[in-house]
């Protein structure tokens, strides 16, 4: 049996290395390193397959939260609603732009923000929530879009980790995450499930004035080459990483399959341990599990991790600490949030990615049942 990687990107590549060769030499061949061809050709390839009307490349997915926010025009005093069980990018831009940041808890079952309590947290001067969709799971999304319609509120879709996942709406209508809400942004970081070779982003709306504007902002402001309209950043989707971007969105489908077969494996064999505890699958969304996340509840989780290393299986802790415990953000956050505390110390992500064979799967499986 091949070594058993967290994320096997060299594997990956293997298997599309003619497609990805042929489209980094058209670039190299073109010498449009910057804004070329594939980057306005990917924008429009990943708009079709979302269904969102407009794509604006970006160079990762914190400019693309960074730029949404600045398009918002938001006051000064404006009050922006994050998960605390989450990667940092969101919290990060929020502060950066001086709005006041207010952590929610998240659902312990879904780990994603809580609704519930999103709703004690709004005020008057709340103005937008940042719904991250974590590990490839969607937000409760019609809910949250009901109460931001309620309250006036913009919703950005953090989708970075759950590209190509499909939200079922009670109506029986479905819709591409990071198309529901006001904006939609993304990472292409490499490990994602649609990554590139270095650092890339996107941002999605169906508001073409909104679309305008991002797309300036991204772009130092500029209405037209040389004629600034706004105060903007320089953020760009690099034409080498959209070329490669092309390749892999044709791929996608696929890549999805392969990490919802392993999860269901993963979900079949753990479910039956009373000492660990399986991620749920809401039935509002296909979940496309950028990370396989258990929650280890009746051992220590370190040593698990610890007898997964002899074995020569990797694990993970994402998140081993809640934002607003963090020192950067302590100051931020008044008041518990006792899920987000309680599942950074529980949770350990399995292997996860396209490459993951069934005998690794089952290997991984057994050594879990044999602790």
């Amino acid at each position: 049996m091949d070594k058993i990687h967290m994320v096997d990107l060299l594997g990956q590549y293997r298997h599309i290395e003619a497609e990805v060769n042929d489209a980094i030499r058209q670039v190299i061949e073109t010498t449009a390193f910057i804004n070329g061809p594939a980057v306005k050709s990917f924008e429009q390839e990943l708009s079709k397959y979302l269904g969102a009307e407009h794509v604006i490349g970006c160079a990762n997915g914190t400019d693309a939260l960074q730029v949404a926010l600045m398009a918002l025009n938001l006051p000064s005093d404006a009050e922006i609603i994050v998960p605390a069980f989450n990667y940092v990018a969101a919290a990060e831009v929020v502060a950066l732009l001086k709005y006041k940041l207010v952590f929610c808890d998240v659902d312990e079952r879904l780990f994603t923000l809580d609704v519930e309590d999103v709703k004690r947290k709004i005020t008057s001067k709340t103005k937008v929530i940042i719904a991250v969709h974590l590990f490839g799971q969607a937000v409760p999304m019609e809910e949250l879009m009901a109460l931001a319609a309620e309250h006036n509120l913009v919703i950005i879709e953090d989708n970075a980790q759950a590209i190509g996942a499909d939200y079922m709406f009670k109506d029986g209508s479905r819709k591409k995450l990071g198309t529901i809400g006001h904006i939609g942004t993304t990472s292409f970081f490499p490990s994602k499930n649609l990554g590139c070779y270095g650092d890339g982003g996107a941002i999605t709306t169906n508001d073409t004035e909104l679309a305008s504007t991002m797309r300036s902002i991204a772009g130092h402001g500029q209405s037209k080459k040389y004629f600034y309209e706004r105060v903007g950043v320089n953020s760009r989707l690099d034409t080498l990483q959209a070329a490669i971007l092309r390749v892999k969105l044709k791929h996608l489908y696929a890549y999805i399959e392969k990490r919802q077969q392993a999860a269901k494996i993963y979900t079949k064999k753990l479910s039956t341990l009373s000492w660990l505890k399986t991620p749920e699958h809401a039935s509002y969304s296909t979940h496309v599990f950028h990370q396989y996340t258990i929650q280890v509840l009746g051992k220590d989780r370190d040593e698990v991790s610890t007898q997964l290393k002899a074995a020569g299986i990797p694990s993970m802790i994402y998140y081993p600490v809640a934002l607003h415990q963090t020192p950067a953000y302590q100051s931020m956050q008044t008041g518990n949030l006792p899920v987000s505390e309680r599942l950074s110390t529980y949770v350990l992500s399995l292997p996860m990615h396209t490459e993951l064979t069934s005998d690794q799967v089952q290997y991984i499986v057994d050594t879990l049942r044999a602790l």
